[in-house]
């Protein structure tokens, strides 16, 4: 993890599904309402503003920091909020500039809890839910679906693999809070108990978070930065529901 000259890592905008599950938050609804499947939720009018004003601020780095690669999700609200950012950079627009998509860098995989609320979760699988709060979040699997250390194994194959491709480089990959929670738990070494305890902080839609490698090590100079969205504020929920 040490091969990259900078590495940031942004969670994309607001989406229509943050605002959908946010709106169940404090009720008793047991599903989220979101009609799309996971892959296909959209940004928000709040998430494309969000997008545009993280463009600027990556548009503003010294040329010397700024992305020689830009990799995404494949999920809509992580590409479409990589394409606006880079389409407020001149150096995208005049080096060609294109977000290139890797399936690892999709969001968690909820399996059987997809689209339902915490309420849901208990109310429909309390065995599951029993095991959960047994298992601990960190590496609790749902049904069908991964968990946090799925993330990381797959994540250390992506990091990898783009250190073959770009060593020495300045990356930029949009994806999710959880992606971005499990890269830093892998770039500084984190243990469980210090993931989980930074996981607690919600990661901000459109938020920037860098390392700064010296050929030793990555070293941290911010996370979670959401200065630049002053002008574009909304409130923070995680990806999906189940055990975030």
């Amino acid at each position: 993890m040490n091969a990259f000259q900078w590495l940031n890592l942004a969670r994309h905008g607001e989406s229509t599904g943050n605002v959908a599950f946010g709106a169940t938050r404090g009720t008793d609804a047991e599903e989220t309402g979101i009609p799309e499947r996971d892959a296909d939720i959209p940004l928000s009018e709040t998430g494309r503003r969000q997008a545009e004003a993280l463009g600027r601020r990556l548009a503003a780095l010294p040329e010397d920091e700024r992305p020689t690669a830009v990799l995404s999700s494949p999920f809509l609200r992580a590409l479409d909020t990589a394409r606006i950012a880079l389409a407020q950079t001149p150096y995208a627009a005049s080096g060609g500039l294109e977000p290139r998509v890797d399936e690892r860098l999709r969001d968690r995989d909820q399996g059987a809890f997809e689209g339902l609320t915490h309420v849901g979760i208990r109310r429909r699988f309390p065995d599951e839910a029993a095991r959960l709060a047994r298992v601990g979040k960190f590496y609790y699997r749902p049904p069908g679906g991964e968990s946090w250390t799925d993330l990381a194994l797959r994540l250390r194959a992506f990091y990898r693999d783009l250190a073959a491709e770009e060593p020495g480089g300045r990356v930029l990959v949009v994806a999710h809070d959880a992606i971005i929670v499990m890269s830093r738990y892998l770039v500084e070494e984190l243990s469980e108990r210090e993931v989980l305890a930074i996981e607690k902080e919600p990661v901000a839609n459109a938020s920037l978070s860098r390392w700064r490698g010296d050929g030793r090590a990555m070293r941290a100079v911010t996370y979670n930065d959401r200065s630049h969205l002053d002008e574009a504020p909304a409130t923070t929920v995680p990806d999906a529901s189940a055990s975030s």
